[in-house]
């Protein structure tokens, strides 16, 4: 049996147990919150370590008596149809966004129907998932039956959101080279309102395109105003925004609304993080630099690229840990005359045994 990965601390713990699980590591996670007045893995977690077991076949989690540690030996991915309640204390993403990234590599196609909280103010909303994130695995060769269906908007604290993922398997990646960022052509975005005046995604409309008007004349925004059973049971709005230049490129940020707050608040603080983004200029934006650097490794043995702006604290961790699980260092070039980072690997040819081939 494969020797144990250790690590410390809640802090990417969702990412440790995706790679475990892609790489067939065993893992172990300590000191979780040890110093905490309220010490071990929250409930918001707990409920992630769930849905990997419902999403897996014949993995063990073993938690300890005082929550502080976890012993995951991973199972063979599952897929198929999956329902789970995600609770309040995260939304929805905190829950999907690690799915992107096993259910490419599932035995049987996933269907996963999750509820809970469509947008917060922690992780990426379902919009930006669905609207910059699946874009980015087709590139990779993840395209057949790919959708996210927002069935139900859920905003905080009480949530009653509800969307639906599916994704068939593929059984290898295809190997990508991504650094031309192109120039923005166009603007799009999602303002979305439940249980607030329907006016009030045309505010959070008008406040962006005050400002992204300036640059550029091609900016349209769907308003998505929900009502009834499909508004979830709190009031809330937000805006996605998402950049596309001429190679494709998709840059995102967002915003939703804290206490306080007024639709052209939002609208606008949406408007200048898209625009700090885009300065940044790389191929990918901060949400997904993640998921690309993940497909690039788990890509066939020959070299990826990525163009990144800049590097995040979480990425700089990621990369520690890829090392860790899959042994891939990744070749970090800054490019002085953009002010951008190349980031290149070797894939490891990372093939789905669970997929049959036909």
């Amino acid at each position: 049996m494969s020797k144990v990965l250790h690590f410390e601390g809640h802090k990417y713990l969702r990412q440790r147990l995706i790679l475990a699980t892609l790489s067939s590591k065993i893992v172990r996670i300590d000191k979780i919150r040890s110093d905490d007045q309220d010490p071990g893995i929250r409930d918001y977690e707990a409920k992630f370590l769930q849905l990997l077991e419902k999403a897996t076949n014949g993995s063990t989690i073993e938690i300890s008596y005082t929550g502080t540690s976890i012993m995951y030996k991973p199972g063979a991915i599952q897929g198929g149809r999956i329902e789970h309640d995600c609770g309040t204390d995260r939304s929805i993403s905190y829950f999907l966004e690690p799915m992107l990234a096993l259910a490419p590599f599932s035995k049987l196609p996933f269907v996963l129907t999750l509820q809970g909280i469509t947008t917060d103010h922690i992780d990426p909303s379902v919009d930006i998932l669905r609207t910059v994130l699946l874009p980015q695995l087709a590139r990779f060769g993840i395209e057949q039956g790919v959708q996210l269906k927002i069935t139900k908007r859920g905003a905080p604290p009480l949530g009653g959101g509800e969307v639906i993922f599916n994704c068939n398997s593929v059984r290898q990646l295809k190997p990508v080279q991504l650094t031309d960022e192109g120039r923005i052509r166009k603007i799009r975005g999602i303002a979305y309102c439940t249980r607030v005046s329907p006016q009030t995604a045309n505010r959070l409309v008008e406040s962006a395109r005050s400002l992204l008007n300036r640059y550029i004349p091609d900016v349209f925004i769907y308003t998505d105003v929900y009502k009834g059973a499909e508004s979830g049971k709190s009031p809330g709005f937000a805006l996605s925004l998402v950049a596309e230049s001429t190679t494709g490129v998709l840059l995102s940020a967002e915003k939703a609304a804290e206490a306080g707050q007024t639709p052209e608040d939002v609208g606008l603080m949406a408007s200048k993080l898209l625009l700090k983004e885009i300065k940044l200029r790389g191929c990918v934006d901060t949400t997904s630099q993640w998921l690309n650097l993940l497909l690039l490794v788990l890509s066939p043995e020959d070299v990826g690229k990525v163009r990144v702006g800049q590097l995040s604290p979480f990425t700089i961790q990621y990369l520690r840990d890829l090392k860790a699980f899959f042994g891939v260092s990744f070749k970090i070039q800054p490019d002085e005359q953009t002010n951008t980072i190349v980031m290149t690997c070797m894939g490891v040819g990372y093939v789905n045994h669970n997929k049959k081939t036909t």
